[in-house]
């Protein structure tokens, strides 16, 4: 199983639309984690258009791991999302209840890996970097960190100076350099993906960390950030880069076991 977080180093680049249309465009089973401090649940306001009553997820979770049971609420708490195989976990109600959650996201980090055998993975939105509440701990000790950002000048200049922090901080946990990437939204707007890639490259130990592009579609955007209806889902630029990135993804977090693997070896 494979955990990926996703994060923003600022504004509002589409993580949650990234997040979300990428779970129910991988037609495969995958737990959708709402992790943004923030609270308000966008999925639910959004993509579902407040049509569903979502249980306090995170909260009972917390609930359960003082009472030593985590793992066995975990799958009953993860609401099925209409016409897919994606189970959601709903995020706080407010960003008054990410304080008390501090202490929730190591122990679920740690049950979210321990679905083995169930043939899911795990896509997590982590919200914006440096949030009150921030579930550092989904971010540090995910399978693959991925930053999303867009292409213009303000972002990407918010962009450098989370990147070459969160490196310093993967490292600091032991975790592989390939972990950390970049989803570029909307290359070409004005920058493509290897520009942007060569600008970054220098905070990242030489390498561009892009991992991939996804489309700027607004229209198929819609569908996931406020429930919109569109005659083409399934053949719009936006689920076609999110099917390239879902491939790309597995790729990268084969390439960081390999890595990590191999530094087992060499100590």
């Amino acid at each position: 199983m494979a955990v990926i977080a996703l994060t923003s180093a600022s504004g509002s680049p589409g993580v949650t639309t990234t997040a979300l249309g990428w779970a129910l465009s991988r037609g495969r089973p995958t737990v959708l984690v709402d992790a943004d401090p923030t609270g308000g649940s966008a999925m639910l306001a959004g993509y579902l258009r407040g049509q569903m009553v979502p249980p306090d997820a995170l909260l009972e979770l917390w609930t359960a791991h003082r009472q030593g049971r985590l793992r066995a609420a975990l799958p009953s708490l993860a609401m099925p999302l209409p016409g897919s195989q994606v189970g959601l976990l709903p995020g706080t109600r407010s960003h008054g209840q990410a304080r008390i959650l501090a202490g929730l996201f190591e122990p679920l980090l740690a049950a979210l890996k321990a679905l083995e055998g169930t043939g899911q993975d795990v896509i997590v939105d982590v919200g914006r970097l440096g949030l009150a509440g921030s579930p550092s701990a989904l971010l540090h000790g995910a399978d693959l960190a991925l930053v999303v950002c867009r292409a213009d000048l303000v972002s990407l200049s918010a962009l450098r100076s989370w990147l070459a922090t969160m490196h310093t901080e993967l490292a600091e946990v032991g975790a592989a350099s390939s972990s950390l990437g970049v989803v570029l939204v909307g290359p070409g707007r004005p920058y493509s993906q290897g520009e942007v890639g060569k600008v970054l490259a220098g905070v990242c130990g030489g390498r561009s960390p892009v991992l991939a592009s996804v489309a700027w579609d607004p229209k198929t955007a819609a569908v996931f950030s406020a429930g919109a209806q569109v005659r083409r889902l399934e053949g719009s630029r936006l689920v076609r880069s999110l099917r390239t990135l879902d491939v790309a993804a597995r790729d990268a977090v084969a390439g960081t076991a390999a890595d990590l693997t191999g530094a087992g070896v060499q100590a």
